[in-house]
């Protein structure tokens, strides 16, 4: 990347700032699935709870049904001993219910007819999943384009992001607005992952690069350090797919870590990391297996480990939907801690110029100097 024809955008105020409340109750969810010949003489809580046991218990799928949640090829089934056969349309209907409180303002740091890079506030989540299917960022983004009408829309039919951050981070958060840019962004981000994999050179080939800023706790006595620490995943209740967690038989990360300030008396140090892989979670799990977590982390310590970690699995009590209670653990998407993406650097999708794209920084992630 050359410096010489490189745009710096965003940094400092006014930027233009949309989003739209939140209504109280979100839209449900509608789930279908169709009856394969091997689900076939299936009862209908056969299928359910042995397809969707991370959704609800047993007892939890049976109320789902009673309730008059299923329907099976277009009309409400409430018996579970219902016998299905092959080529049926099965749908489960998620009954509305309110999400937990997130932000809705979203700042808007640069944008062209390609793409657009927001600031994200901590808070709230990028794409739906969990209790969060409505409150996103993704649903800002439609909203504003079905806002701003239907021409727009037919130019903007894939306005979304191409990267996520955690709840709790805030700062850059790049999203394309048309396939093409999409695709070429998809494809710099897994080009980055596949270089650490390769272990090949990255500084000269690198169309997209990430620097964060972090407040860990404790002082860090090295002025730079590399980490190189795989992440994979474990078991963890809560989390269906599994806790990204520092691994030896994970996949290749890394993070390159700066100090900016050592807080002797507050005994926490102010970091800029710098990664050249995009594993969920990689900042907080790397700095945390150094011994340095991110200062208010409510889930992983020392080690790159999740706090409180056991064998326990998630209680087998069932909340008003039939879902399973939220976990009493801490989970990826509890915020609390210092985590914000201050600058993304990238070669333009269409044009190739290079593009730096800053995220003002919140108070607390400033330098003495910087405030």
């Amino acid at each position: 990347m050359s410096s010489d024809t490189c745009q710096t955008v965003g940094g400092s105020p006014p930027f233009q700032v949309f989003g739209l409340p939140w209504p109280d109750l979100n839209d449900g969810l509608f789930y279908a699935d169709s009856v394969s010949s091997s689900d076939s003489e299936l009862r209908l809580i056969e299928f359910y709870s042995r397809k969707y046991k991370n959704s609800a218990p047993l007892q939890g799928w049976l109320q789902r049904i009673q309730n008059g949640q299923i329907t099976v090829d277009g009309g409400v089934v409430k018996d579970p001993n219902t016998v299905l056969r092959a080529a049926s349309e099965l749908v489960y209907h998620r009954l509305p219910w309110k999400e937990p409180e997130a932000p809705h303002l979203l700042q808007v740091l640069y944008e062209d007819s390609d793409i657009i890079a927001l600031n994200k506030p901590s808070g709230l989540q990028v794409l739906p999943g969990g209790l969060f299917q409505q409150r996103t960022v993704l649903t800002q983004l439609q909203w504003r384009v079905s806002k701003q009408g239907s021409s727009l829309e037919s130019q903007e039919p894939h306005v979304a992001p191409v990267h996520r951050l955690g709840r709790g981070t805030s700062g850059v958060l790049l999203c394309a607005k048309t396939k093409v840019a999409k695709s070429h962004l998809a494809s710099c981000f897994a080009d980055g992952t596949s270089l650490i994999n390769n272990n090949s050179e990255l500084s000269t080939r690198r169309k997209i690069s990430k620097i964060y800023r972090a407040l860990v706790d404790g002082i860090l006595q090295e002025d730079e350090v590399t980490i190189r620490q795989p992440i994979g995943t474990v078991r963890y209740p809560g989390v269906a797919k599994g806790l990204y967690v520092a691994s030896p038989s994970g996949k290749p990360a890394l993070s390159i870590v700066r100090v900016l300030e050592r807080d002797i008396q507050g005994n926490h140090t102010l970091v800029q990391v710098k990664i050249e892989s995009g594993r969920p979670h990689q900042i907080r799990i790397h700095l945390s297996y150094i011994g340095h977590p991110l200062l208010g982390d409510p889930l992983y310590v020392a080690g790159g480990q999740p706090n409180l970690f056991d064998s326990e699995f998630a209680d087998e009590s069932f909340a008003l939907d039939g879902g399973y209670q939220r976990p009493t653990k801490p989970v990826p998407g509890d915020c609390g801690y210092y985590l914000h993406a201050h600058q993304l650097i990238l070669s333009h999708p269409i044009t190739d110029k290079v593009t730096e794209i800053i995220a003002p920084l919140p108070l607390r992630l400033q330098t003495q100097m910087e405030r």
